[in-house]
């Protein structure tokens, strides 16, 4: 049988990844945390903080090609009081030697621009070797600081343990270990550990929906390029859900409304980054005019903000 390179572009994946996370979040911290529902108040929703977390790690801080799903997540504690999640989940090669250093720094930018606490989880979705640091040091002299934070790899628990548990979030931990195989084990072998995953999902009352999307999840997740394959796959699901899931009929309307929702997205985040930007100009032009009225001299100023001498002259 023929191994066959995988063709979906990874900055899907990371979208994929991160849909999965936001649909299924409430479950992630039931994962990591069995005292969950004694813990966080599951009757108030999560929100998503994206455009905070743009404001935070803008695009350009991210290195070109790195792969990475990031969230900044809203919670609200049994005490009722609210606090904030940024989830940082390493995709596949997650080996940059700066990583605690940089998750640190997304953690006090967000708890010194929003004033509130931050917890920090980092969750490692390649290999074995993956490394997988769990704290920060930096020590200057007699000043220290240790930032510890909460860690997660997908081969913390076996695929035995994982599809065992009544847990979405066990079986996207799977899909993850599995999507390390692409490309090395055949299209067949690929589709039969998909096919494995769903049937597990679907032993579970979950709620309908929910089923749906991690199975759209799963199918682009894993995805195999054969027709045959994925008509298979289609079928089985088709036959195990009683004919109350059609893939087919799914996918079509699922990427429609991604397509509507990236668009909203993208307009949102143009916006921002006017927004961003405007803000940045007009703080440098109260900057000059400060220092215009200390009477540091017009060309220092122009050339220290980045501004020409005309702008600078005109400040009153």
């Amino acid at each position: 049988m023929t191994v066959k390179k995988r063709s979906i572009p990874p900055k899907q994946n990371d979208e994929l990844l991160k849909g999965a996370f936001e649909e299924n979040f409430a479950d992630f911290l039931r994962f990591l945390y069995p005292d969950a529902d004694d813990i966080f108040d599951f009757s108030k929703s999560i929100q998503f903080m994206d455009k905070e977390l743009l404001a935070i790690v803008p695009d350009r801080e991210r290195k070109k090609g790195k792969r990475v799903a990031d969230l900044l997540a809203k919670v609200f504690l049994k005490d009722g009081t609210e606090k904030y999640i940024l989830l940082n989940a390493e995709i596949e090669g997650g080996d940059d030697a700066k990583f605690a250093e940089r998750i640190y720094q997304y953690n006090y930018r967000i708890r010194d621009r929003y004033r509130i606490s931050v917890a920090t989880i980092a969750v490692y979705t390649g290999s074995h070797n993956q490394p997988k640091p769990s704290e920060y040091i930096d020590v200057v002299l007699d000043t220290s600081v240790h930032f510890r934070y909460r860690t997660y790899h997908i081969f913390d628990h076996s695929e035995k343990e994982l599809l065992a548990m009544d847990n979405i979030f066990a079986f996207i931990a799977v899909a993850c270990q599995k999507a390390l195989l692409e490309g090395k084990i055949p299209d067949e072998e690929l589709g039969e550990n998909r096919l494995t995953i769903a049937k597990t999902l679907l032993r579970h009352d979950y709620d309908h929906d929910r089923i749906k999307n991690f199975l759209i999840f799963l199918k682009n997740f894993l995805y195999i390029n054969d027709a045959e394959i994925n008509r298979i796959f289609d079928e089985q699901i088709i036959q195990l859900s009683g004919g109350t899931i059609d893939m087919g009929v799914i996918e079509v309307v699922k990427k429609q409304a991604i397509e509507q929702g990236r668009l909203e997205e993208r307009a949102k985040t143009a916006k921002l980054l006017r927004e961003e930007r405007a803000k940045a100009e007009a703080d440098k032009l109260e900057s000059a005019l400060n220092f215009k009225k200390m009477g540091v001299p017009v060309e220092d100023i122009a050339k220290g903000l980045g501004l020409t001498v005309e702008q600078v002259e005109k400040l009153k």
